[in-house]
């Protein structure tokens, strides 16, 4: 986690305020994936994701801001190192609310996850870092380091992190934690490309272990 923070500040990045978290721009979110009965969604490489920010950490306490999100199935690229899909998202009042709709229309939440996100920005000053974000995530499963932006940056801020190109990783959340399921012996079964049966969510323990940051590279 320090030597992710390092290489951040070395690249002379800046925190980016978000709508909620603390003064050190850390942001808790707890993510819920829906999808149909049969996983139709998940097999047509769509997402639809339920998203509760906060500045209390896992307890959820204090400011917080619900987000649906629906991102839809990944454009072909001719290099496999970005990856682009279109992403809508709208603020919602009352994340219980919107839940029971989905629930309602006959969706179903079948997948948890947690985060810490912080969230920095390059100077103005580094022209070819424009529309370039830094995310720090830190996960159940370990450290990442997400980079969204146009593919030049992307690349660059990645060099300059001290990342070649055969360390990105395009892969979701979901995919790395049933690869870490599967690590660990744990049972995931593959129904079919994309959708899972039995992975338990991917949420803290008490305790968070402290690991090496990673690299996600994701064109804007």
């Amino acid at each position: 986690m320090a030597s992710a923070r390092k290489k951040i500040a070395k690249l002379g990045a800046k925190l980016v305020r978000r709508e909620v978290g603390g003064k050190d721009g850390r942001v808790h979110e707890l993510n819920i994936l829906f999808d149909t009965p049969d996983g139709g969604f998940a097999r047509n490489g769509q997402l639809l994701r339920v998203r509760v920010e906060s500045t209390g950490g896992a307890a959820r306490k204090g400011a917080k801001r619900a987000v649906l999100t629906y991102k839809g199935p990944g454009e072909p690229q001719k290099e496999a190192r970005f990856k682009v899909r279109e992403e809508r998202e709208v603020v919602v009042a009352d994340e219980s609310a919107m839940r029971g709709i989905l629930e309602a229309l006959g969706l179903r939440g079948w997948f948890r996850y947690e985060k810490f996100r912080t969230t920095f920005a390059l100077p103005n000053s580094k022209k070819w870092a424009a529309g370039l974000h830094v995310e720090l995530d830190e996960t159940p499963i370990g450290v990442y380091l997400e980079l969204e932006g146009p593919p030049n940056a992307i690349d660059r801020a990645a060099h300059e992190l001290g990342f070649s190109r055969s360390q990105y990783i395009t892969k979701n959340y979901l995919l790395l934690h049933v690869e870490n399921c599967r690590r660990k012996g744990l049972s995931v079964s593959q129904l079919a490309p994309g959708v899972v049966s039995g992975i338990p969510d991917m949420v803290f323990a008490a305790a968070q272990s402290k690991s090496k940051p990673k690299s996600k590279s994701k064109r804007g």
